[in-house]
């Protein structure tokens, strides 16, 4: 998958989360996107069995859709840790990092971050 698709299905967890239902219209307003862009990117999520839209235009993940969400949100979070324990690391600049690396991070590096992370929790 893209990085525009994996941005558009961790905004769409995102969204979920914090207000219960997502419409493109708040997909758009969230990611600064024309409408017209996002439902593009929704009927290609939609052709995929990502997400799943409704009679009012309520946007729903599939179960693929929503592991594949989690994974990328996961990294995200892991990642964007990470990078604030760095001394000098403002967290906005972490966050906006993370975003970019989690596209582009190979599994066993990300495995070693999340070993990091999770281990000096301890």
């Amino acid at each position: 998958m893209k990085e525009s698709g994996e941005n558009y299905l961790e905004t769409i967890l995102v969204l979920k989360q914090r207000q219960g239902a997502v419409r493109s219209v708040d997909i758009a307003q969230e990611l600064s996107y024309s409408k017209p862009s996002v439902s593009r990117a929704m009927g290609i999520l939609r052709s995929a069995g990502l997400i799943e839209t409704d009679k009012n235009g309520f946007i729903t993940l599939t179960e693929e859709g929503k592991a594949k969400a989690e994974a990328i949100y996961e990294r995200h979070r892991i990642i964007a840790e990470f990078l604030m324990r760095v001394p000098g690391v403002e967290k906005e600049q972490a966050v906006l990092d993370a975003c970019r690396i989690e596209h582009v991070i190979s599994a066993g590096v990300f495995e070693k971050i999340r070993s990091f992370v999770k281990g000096s929790k301890n």
